[in-house]
């Protein structure tokens, strides 16, 4: 087991004396006790469930002080607390077991494997160490991946803190806000903003419905920052509809008329249509009119709920009891995400209600804003980012989409998200426009607008030629980094192959030039949240970072976090901080292709030649089964696939090797039509025990978000009970007639042969000591391209081909 943190601040002796008075731990009891009993009275501190001292005793007795005495005894013998006594007590107390996670004899040891921070003193300890040690065990996680505050926090220590006046809130701990907050009293309002786009073209400013949870403390005088959470998914989804309206996969690759297009002539120039006139305002207030009982949270806000800040979530567009139609990432939904904040910060109005024109402020909001959330929540605070919106500090996005093309195409091909076949632009239209479950709205308003707009849409984004056009340059948010003025921090999953690590990485690069803090963290993870792992302080992180991106609190985050932060591939538990990641001009080694190998030098002419097409019942089984498809692909034994590929591997490496960015495949390539396409897999290969594909969850433990408030499940990366022979690490793909870009269109004259270049997603993984880094070269993927299933035959000139890997 180990612990992570990268959060926690060290402090001097008068900021630990500082801070623990702040929190109540250290008083005039203890300042006059003498040292074993100053350990002892910060222990009935902690020990928050007994009430008598009786029962408190009998607590002490579960633990032990060394080998052969339990606590209290220890106690009562006056004996000194050493670092041996200490460690022993602090693991119990933080909830690691005797014999599975450390030894009674050695625990200094322990705390040393686990990676708990500790105080550097032998022999005897005075007061002073005693308080320094305190201090650093609170800041210390525990087994459950919570620091040691925060598990009292779940035992209702901050609970006296409830009553203290709006003027000593928010209380700050370690650079973090605390729980002093009572959930018990949030406040649960809806307001309707109203936005700057008419998107539904119905003569009126598009009304968005937003709801707010924010601490009681505010109607107090407290103002406060607000996460916002922009999800089209808020509002529920229309699953039925988005299957309804998924493409048909099963057509053929066929060839595109060349065209001589230039990036100017597919440029989106942005539009700014005249809009209606603002509602006229008929009165004024501070309070809602409308609540509601359980929003569709996410854990990371509530726990920040429980510390002083407000959470705000807003479907959008197009979404139940708002207006509008969904457009999925278009400039008007960015438009519209923004408006939110500005109504947070005070520049735009909103109203109690859909009708009445009683206009309402966040006058409990002190201008500030994070956007957080996952997935096209992270998109759209991504998006809102480079607008530059005022009172927008930070976002926090993770697995994000910088660029709408590269997640529904790629090279010039209609490539579909990992695991959402036939999905596009269109079909999450539908899905997230839950203003159809307003079904009167729905029908007599709006229907025949959107089913217009969604024929236009079909058409606009070209699924067919797979180009890049007008429609996808609109969508295309790098375009407009220079303009974010936040700080930016990213996380995203490295084998998350349905918002794939290009895009986090095209940010990283594109925020290079940009004058903000901008940190990532990269995971092992597919499509997933990381805020309840155990092995790294994620939550402590974002509450270090949003304390002063919101409350300007003076705590070093933006100097203190890494740059770059890893989760490792082969190790469990193990994150590594880095200054850079796909470091632009660092060096690559080159591989040569020769027959089945990946060798350093250039080979001698030979030219190697695979098929796309398969019988009619095998490509019907890998269609129905992409998950064997997946396996097989990359499989060294002969299969139904071995004359559909072509795989090139380097002999064993002799050391543990980092790749570190984005690999590079050239090729020279003939097919033997007038169309084609190519697919690449770089692989890691060797039998090893390797991560299971989705964390761990631990059934029986959960993070306390607060006390007598919400719970996040546990869980953890582990390493998977058998060896498995390979591990794809990275892909790519491309049309031969888009070898020049992704808009201009080339005749690819049967059996000639082309250069074509492709990079692959980036990736930071470690090809261990022993194993071979292999090249799979092929052409249709079941899980991603069109299964056309043609008589399509691809060749390789060997000499003309190379893989450059960026090895750190």
């Amino acid at each position: 087991m180990k612990n992570n943190q990268f959060a926690r601040i060290s402090a001097d002796h008068q900021t630990v004396v500082e801070e623990l008075q702040r929190i109540h731990f250290l008083d005039d009891q203890i300042n006059h006790a003498s040292t074993p009993a100053a350990y002892r009275l910060l222990l009935r501190k902690a020990f928050l469930k007994v009430r008598g001292e009786h029962e408190f005793d009998m607590k002490l007795r579960n633990y032990l002080a060394t080998p052969n005495t339990d606590l209290k005894d220890y106690l009562d013998a006056g004996e000194p607390i050493t670092a041996e006594v200490f460690y022993l007590v602090a693991l119990q107390l933080c909830g690691f077991l005797p014999g599975d996670d450390f030894s009674i004899t050695d625990p200094v040891t322990a705390m040393k494997k686990i990676q708990l921070p500790m105080l550097e003193a032998t022999g005897a300890w005075t007061k002073e160490q005693i308080l320094d040690a305190w201090y650093l065990l609170l800041t210390s996680h525990t087994k459950d991946g919570q620091t040691f505050l925060d598990l009292l926090t779940s035992q209702g220590y901050f609970v006296p803190f409830y009553d203290l006046s709006a003027q000593q809130k928010p209380l700050f701990f370690n650079g973090k806000s605390q729980a002093v907050f009572d959930t018990a009293k949030l406040i649960r309002e809806v307001v309707y903003v109203e936005s700057s786009v008419d998107s539904d073209r119905d003569g009126k400013r598009d009304l968005l419905k937003v709801q707010i949870i924010r601490p009681a403390d505010t109607e107090n005088g407290l103002k406060v920052p607000a996460l916002f959470t922009a999800s089209p998914y808020n509002q529920d989804t229309n699953d039925e509809a988005g299957e309804k309206a998924m493409h048909n996969v099963h057509v053929p690759l066929t060839e595109k008329q060349p065209n001589d297009l230039s990036y100017e002539d597919i440029a989106y120039n942005d539009e700014k249509p005249q809009l209606p006139a603002p509602r006229p305002i008929n009165g004024e207030t501070n309070y809602a009119t409308e609540t509601f009982s359980r929003e569709y949270s996410y854990t990371l806000n509530d726990y920040f709920l429980a510390r002083g800040f407000a959470a705000v979530y807003s479907a959008g567009i197009g979404t139940l009891d708002s207006d509008g139609i969904q457009t999925c990432g278009d400039p008007q939904q960015t438009e519209a995400t923004i408006d939110v904040i500005e109504w947070l910060n005070g520049k735009r109005r909103a109203f109690t209600n859909r009708t009445d024109n009683i206009a309402i402020t966040a006058w409990w909001c002190n201008g500030s804003v994070a956007m957080t959330g996952r997935s096209y929540l992270g998109t759209l605070a991504t998006a809102a980012a480079t607008t530059g919106v005022e009172g927008l500090k930070t976002i926090i996005s993770e697995a994000a989409i910088s660029s709408w093309y590269g997640y529904y195409r790629e090279g010039g091909l209609m490539i579909a998200p990992d695991g959402f076949p036939g999905e596009d632009a269109d079909v999450l239209a539908i899905e997230t426009m839950s203003r159809m479950k307003a079904a009167a709205d729905y029908h007599l308003h709006i229907k025949d607008y959107f089913d217009k707009q969604m024929e236009k849409m079909a058409c606009d984004m070209e699924r067919e030629s797979g180009n890049y056009n007008t429609f996808w340059d609109a969508r295309n948010y790098l375009k407009k980094v220079k303009n974010i003025k936040c700080d930016v921090l990213m996380i995203h999953g490295l084998n998350d192959w349905n918002v794939k690590p290009g895009q986090v990485e095209q940010l990283w690069q594109a925020l290079r030039d940009v004058p903000v803090s901008k940190k990532i963290i990269l995971h092992q993870g597919q499509h997933i949240y990381i805020n309840a792992f155990r092995s790294i302080d994620y939550t402590d992180m974002i509450n270090l970072w949003i304390s002063h991106e919101l409350y300007g609190i003076q705590n070093g985050a933006k100097e203190f976090l890494p740059n770059v932060i890893v989760q490792d591939n082969v190790t469990p538990e193990t994150w590594t901080a880095y200054h850079d990641w796909s470091e632009p001009g660092a060096a690559k080694e080159i591989y040569h292709f020769a027959s089945g190998k990946l060798v350093s030098t250039s080979t001698t002419p030979e030219v190697l030649s695979f098929k796309d097409s398969l019988p009619k019942n095998t490509f019907d089984r890998y269609a129905a089964h992409h998950d064997q498809w997946a396996q097989d692909i990359l499989a060294e034994e002969r299969n139904a696939l071995s004359e559909n590929r072509l795989l090139f591997k380097t002999d064993p490496v002799n050391e543990d090797r980092i790749i570190d960015g984005r690999a590079r495949v050239h090729v020279q390539v003939a097919s033997n039509q007038s169309f084609g396409m190519l697919s690449f897999q770089l692989v890691d290969y060797r039998d090893a025990k390797r991560f299971n594909v989705s964390p761990t969850p631990n059934s029986m433990r959960k993070i306390d978000l607060g006390y007598h408030w919400r719970e996040d499940q546990l869980r953890e990366f582990t390493l998977a009970a058998f060896a498995s022979p390979f591990k794809m690490i990275s892909k790519g793909h491309i049309n031969l007639q888009n070898r020049e870009n992704t808009w201009k269109v080339d005749a690819l004259n049967p059996d000639q042969f082309y250069d074509i270049d492709v990079e692959l997603q980036p990736t930071f993984h470690r090809l261990a000591d022993g194993h071979q880094l292999g090249l799979v070269v092929y052409a249709t993927d079941f899980g991603m391209t069109v299964l056309g299933n043609q008589d399509l035959r691809y060749s390789l000139q060997l000499n003309g081909c190379r893989l450059d890997v960026p090895f750190r």
